[in-house]
């Protein structure tokens, strides 16, 4: 497997942290990638309008409006598109945890993209650096470098790893450097390019759906409302949470070299991805919950596509690998 070596090589993911924290090199050695205005306010306006249109949902729900197809809509597109980022963008494109056809890695890279949360090639590039300087001057969304000590300072870092780096955008990954292999993909390179597409469609599935289901305009708008804004906004503060919550709350099995923790509660809204200690000691890992109760419906979906033949050359941590890397105590 490649790794972060000489100049100008392409970053990917490592077999363990150990190594990874050894072949770090300071953030200063590399070009910084400044989020460009344009991108800035369409982030801000993903950000801002689902949040308004949140606050229109719960007032109509509370009016007694919020019916059983609204619920059925917003619960399957918020699945379908977690899955993209969880199974797709994450542990399929940035890691490589497993291998699969060129349609389904076009359906998840489609689904991940109607996640609203940027085209892939970005997504896997600003991970993987989240990877290598985990927690270090380089990483996108640490909640801990160049905070002050303190709640003042907590609070502010959280905010910062939360989504202010996604509006500011100071240490965005060079797709370049970091995707180099995704770029040379010609199915991600399309599913990358046609982005908008792919969130258009993931708008107008829920309005299909909720027409389907209540042979009406109105439902099919009010199914808009639950599978489109409710959805883009509980899963991106999901998502979020990984950056900000699950490096400052929670238990740490394994010694990472960094804040990374597993935070138990949050692991059913993000499919898995919540033991974050867990796949920052194995980021290759297919599956993030390691133990058999740890929830992780992710990698419960790549093991049912691997008995029927979908998926292949799963990659899995065994038992020694864990008992060689667990803390003390744990």
């Amino acid at each position: 497997m490649r790794t972060c070596g000489r100049e100008g090589s392409i970053v990917v993911d490592l077999p363990d942290a150990t190594s990874e924290q050894q072949q770090r090199r300071p953030a200063g050695g590399e070009r910084i990638v400044a989020i460009e205005t344009p991108d800035q306010v369409a982030n801000l306006l993903v950000t801002v309008v689902p949040l308004l249109l949140v606050g229109f949902a719960m007032w109509r729900a509370w009016g007694g409006a919020l019916r059983w197809p609204d619920l059925v809509v917003m619960a399957l597109t918020y699945t379908l598109t977690a899955l993209g980022i969880t199974v797709g963008y994450h542990r399929l494109f940035t890691h490589r945890s497993f291998k699969t056809s060129r349609p389904l890695r076009a359906l998840f890279a489609a689904l991940g993209s109607a996640a609203i949360e940027g085209p892939v090639i970005e997504w896997v590039a600003n991970h993987r650096k989240h990877h290598r300087f985990s927690d270090e001057p380089g990483d996108p969304h640490s909640p801990h470098v160049g905070r002050a000590s303190g709640l003042r300072g907590a609070l502010r870092g959280l905010a910062h790893a939360h989504i202010g780096w996604i509006l500011g955008g100071e240490e965005m990954a060079s797709r370049e450097r970091y995707a180099k292999d995704l770029l040379a993909d010609p199915v991600v390179r399309f599913m990358d390019r046609t982005f908008v597409v792919w969130v258009l469609a993931g708008l107008a599935f829920p309005f299909a759906l909720g027409l389907l289901l209540t042979g009406s305009i109105v439902g099919g708008l009010t199914g808009l409302l639950w599978g489109g804004a409710v959805r883009i906004f509980c899963l991106h503060h999901a998502t979020f949470s990984i950056n900000s919550l699950c490096h400052f709350f929670g238990r740490r099995r394994f010694e990472t070299g960094d804040q990374s923790r597993n935070l138990f509660w949050l692991a059913v809204p993000t499919l898995g991805e919540a033991w974050h200690n867990n796949h920052h000691a194995f980021p290759t890992s297919a599956r993030h919950g390691l133990r058999w109760w740890q929830v992780d419906p992710s990698g419960w979906l790549i093991e049912g596509l691997e008995r029927v033949g979908l998926v292949w050359d799963v990659v899995r941590v065994t038992p020694e690998r864990q008992l060689a890397r667990s803390a003390p105590g744990t």
